[in-house]
């Protein structure tokens, strides 16, 4: 019998797997990422606490669709800075399941150019 599953469950049978291996420190947070049909969410978060440090989302500043790849740059941009006045500049990346493609692609080199580093 075929068994169908969505996306959704894949995708976070695979975030599963991920966050097995990927654990964010205090040293060097985990950068997560949520990516919604309307908006993309990033978080920085130290797990061996279990407290988030920085959050980003491309609903706070809402000047049309928070979809689309410009969003995600700024997105990418402003953790980046938060980050960066916290004193965090190194992080470890969780695609959060997702493929690194598109949007996720687009808020990690965007992350990156502005000094994260990962």
């Amino acid at each position: 019998m075929l068994k169908i599953t969505s996306k959704n469950v894949t995708r976070r049978r695979v975030h599963q797997r991920i966050r097995k291996k990927v654990l964010g420190t205090s040293e060097r947070p985990r950068l997560n990422v949520y990516r919604s049909l309307n908006n993309i969410y990033v978080q920085v978060i130290d797990d061996l606490q279990g407290v988030t440090l920085v959050s980003a989302n491309s609903a706070e500043g809402k000047n049309g669709t928070g979809g689309n790849l410009a969003a995600a740059k700024t997105v990418g941009k402003t953790i980046a800075e938060r980050a960066k006045a916290k004193g965090i500049e190194q992080v470890v990346f969780d695609r959060g399941g997702y493929i690194y493609h598109g949007r996720v692609k687009a808020l990690a080199d965007a992350a990156r150019e502005a000094g994260l580093k990962f």
